[in-house]
């Protein structure tokens, strides 16, 4: 029956998974739990493996990492803001620069269409880069396979750069609130994560069930109302349903369908990390931040992956989140307005509004 299947080819996943993340825990790989679980998501998709996270799962998993941000941003982020607050706008722009000239450079080549490469290109908010894509006349199948592959490469460069820079061997869950953990804690943190969530949502915020959670959560832990409570088994299903629903999304059928296109995606990846590290190894000369920060901080996207890998390593974690969260809600902001400039800067391009 079609439900057998499914059920051991979820099995199946979940071996893989667990096989591949204990192999990178053992190599000191930060994420461990998030790379092994994506890596083994990519290779049953491109298979064919039929399998999908269903979205309320994933919105969940977002949660939990918006809380355990949230235990590690506390006031020192509005203090990192306003003491750097241009350098990180700074920051921020020229990753949103280089995405847009990545994305004019595809359409000029004519990899991609100009609202697709737009679309593909931004660096970061993936999940609603896609949603968004297609209401501006940009192929969603294209901006998903751009947008995860970026994501991807991103996590498995950001996973290694912390590997090879951090003082000492880190741990997914280093930094987390998984010890010590009370049932009332637990379930007072449940309660702001719904709450965090139902008004980012009212309130139409970018990734809300993340950032929702987070907002709400680090207001409340900075102040001492609330002291986030999250068990050690829930941050390790966050962090596997991040790389399943990552992993998932690349299957041969879009390969198939993007292969003319894949090698312009993959060297614009790869530009636009190099880019950013380039940017990222400026920085350490301008900021009293080491270099691992300041690579985690550039690197484009997406912000609950970089999260994970920041606080389980030696990174500033104020510091990175402030400029990833920062960015989130800019390329949001920008997206049409750049997708429309992109698309009317080569001819023969012709934006379609949005309904």
């Amino acid at each position: 029956m079609p439900e057998t299947r499914i059920l051991l080819r979820w099995t199946a996943l979940v071996a893989v998974s667990a096989a591949l993340a204990y192999g990178l825990s053992r190599a000191h790989f930060p994420a461990a739990l998030l790379l092994g679980p994506m890596l083994a998501a990519i290779i049953f998709g491109v298979r064919g493996a039929g399998l999908s996270l269903p979205r309320p799962l994933f919105a969940a998993a977002q949660a939990v990492i918006g809380c355990l941000v949230a235990h590690s941003a506390t006031a020192e982020i509005a203090a990192t803001l306003r003491e750097d607050g241009l350098i990180i706008f700074a920051v921020v722009g020229v990753t949103v620069v280089a995405g847009a000239l990545t994305g004019l450079a595809l359409t000029r080549l004519r990899v991609l269409p100009g609202t697709t490469a737009a679309w593909g290109s931004s660096p970061g908010g993936a999940a609603a880069m896609v949603a968004m894509a297609e209401d501006y006349g940009a192929d969603p199948r294209l901006v998903a396979f751009m947008q995860y592959v970026r994501v991807a490469a991103v996590v498995l460069s950001a996973s290694l750069a912390a590997r090879l820079l951090a003082d000492g061997p880190g741990s997914a869950g280093a930094g987390a609130p998984g010890e010590g953990w009370s049932w009332a804690g637990l379930a007072a943190t449940i309660a702001v994560a719904a709450a965090g969530f139902a008004l980012a949502s009212l309130l139409r915020l970018p990734s809300a069930p993340l950032v929702g959670p987070m907002l709400l959560g680090a207001i409340l832990h900075a102040t001492g109302v609330l002291d986030i409570a999250l068990p050690g088994p829930a941050l390790d299903a966050a962090y596997a349903a991040i790389g399943w629903y990552v992993g998932l999304r690349f299957n041969r059928r879009t390969l198939d369908e993007t292969l003319h296109a894949l090698p312009g995606v993959l060297a614009a990846t790869g530009a636009i990390i190099l880019l950013c590290g380039s940017w990222a190894w400026v920085l350490t000369y301008w900021l009293p931040i080491d270099f691992l920060t300041a690579f985690l901080a550039t690197s484009p996207g997406g912000l609950d992956s970089v999260a994970i890998i920041a606080v389980g390593s030696k990174a500033d974690v104020s510091f990175v989140l402030a400029v990833q969260t920062l960015r989130l809600f800019v390329v949001l902001a920008t997206g049409p307005i750049l997708a429309k400039w992109i698309a009317r800067a080569v001819p023969g391009e012709a934006p379609r509004e949005s309904s």
